[in-house]
């Protein structure tokens, strides 16, 4: 297990290289280049540059997280091949630049979904929150309005501005996309990408659908494990596996995430392990990484990334905002670096416990 945090780059993320070096047990970065849109090419110059930058703070990339799938792939349009042959230039580069992971989602418009982004808890602190009666009440076109006054001034992944403005658009190019559909597309996309990713032994790690049902009515497929083994069954290759991100896969009370993680042995490349705490079945707040803030157990999560001998990057995934920090929601320092150690925590005294027989 490599322990990182994400990072978002030194012109868009408020935490530093230089603060992450000294987050005990942290290693390496999960990075992006920003500003890449999605169907543009990743220059090897471009990636390179970033790279030198990480390195020169003592810090190693452990994955990428983003390159981000186009619409015209996701919708199979007739752009889609002219996408995806950008997306196989940009795996060409990472691979010569010595990146052998990437995370990346098949969503329909919005990667992920939040009703709130600073809900205020007992504590104090502010935290990210969902609640499906607030969707239901919502104008899609209306829900970046009604989240934009709490990012702190920061562009949220999956949410640039630019995008939301198209939202009418892009509900008019999913609206005859269905889940059957959905998994079409993404089958299409990864037996194409599978080749590059042989020959340069590039990982890709699918991150599950946030929340793990629609939204709005669009379809939402990697969301359970008969979902993620269907996907992995379509297209056997060793590198087409997964992200587990608890966080995600959590939100609905049905996955036994345990038991997910022990039935996708040696096909987790990267996991986010994060809490939640439910005050029902659909309405959630992010909480913070104790299994005792929360409603999932985070030993046995731990337990079973430790069970089917998990070997890659991991990292603390949305933190609260606490100590009075002002960040990009979710992605301040502080309570990171406290999930960070904790999950460090967890890991040795698993290890230690497994190695001595206890």
């Amino acid at each position: 297990m490599e322990m990182t945090l994400r990072w978002y780059g030194s012109k868009f993320d408020t935490v530093t290289l230089k603060q992450i070096r000294q987050i005990p047990g942290v290693k390496g970065v999960i990075t992006t280049l920003y500003y890449k849109k999605p169907g543009e090419v990743w220059e090897q110059n471009e990636i390179r540059a970033l790279k030198d930058e990480v390195e020169a703070a003592g810090l190693k990339i452990a994955g990428i997280e983003s390159v981000n799938v186009s619409d015209a792939i996701k919708t199979g349009s007739p752009d889609r091949d002219r996408d995806i042959e950008a997306y196989i230039t940009t795996l060409e580069n990472l691979g010569k630049e010595d990146i052998h992971l990437v995370c990346y989602n098949f969503m329909p418009v919005f990667d992920w979904t939040r009703t709130e982004l600073a809900r205020v808890r007992e504590d104090g602190s502010t935290v990210l929150a969902y609640t499906q009666e607030a969707v239901d009440a919502l104008d899609p076109e209306k829900m970046f309005e009604s989240i934009a006054g709490d990012m702190n001034g920061t562009v949220m992944p999956g949410w640039e501005p630019e995008r939301m403005a198209r939202v009418k658009e892009l509900f008019g190019l999913y609206k005859d996309i269905d889940d059957e559909k959905l998994f079409a597309n993404l089958k299409y996309f990864l037996e194409k990408i599978m080749p590059v990713c042989n020959r340069y032994d590039i990982k890709m790690a699918i991150h599950p659908d946030d929340p793990a049902w629609s939204v709005f009515g669009l379809p939402r497929i990697i969301i359970n494990k008969k979902n993620i083994l269907r996907m992995m069954d379509m297209v056997d290759d060793v590198h087409n596996g997964v992200t587990f991100c608890s966080g995600s896969y959590g939100t609905s009370l049905d996955n036994d995430l345990p038991d997910m993680i022990r039935s996708l042995k040696g096909r987790i490349h990267f996991a986010h392990v994060r809490n939640l705490r439910f005050n029902s079945p659909t309405d959630f707040e992010e909480a913070a990484h104790l299994s005792s803030d929360g409603t999932f157990d985070m030993y046995e999560i731990m337990k079973a990334l430790y069970d089917i001998g998990f070997d890659g990057p991991i990292r603390p995934d949305h933190g609260r905002m606490i100590w009075d920090e002002v960040a990009m929601p979710g992605y301040g320092l502080y309570d990171r670096a406290l999930g960070a150690t904790y999950l460090n925590g967890l890991w040795e005294a698993i290890e230690k416990s497994s190695t001595r027989g206890v």
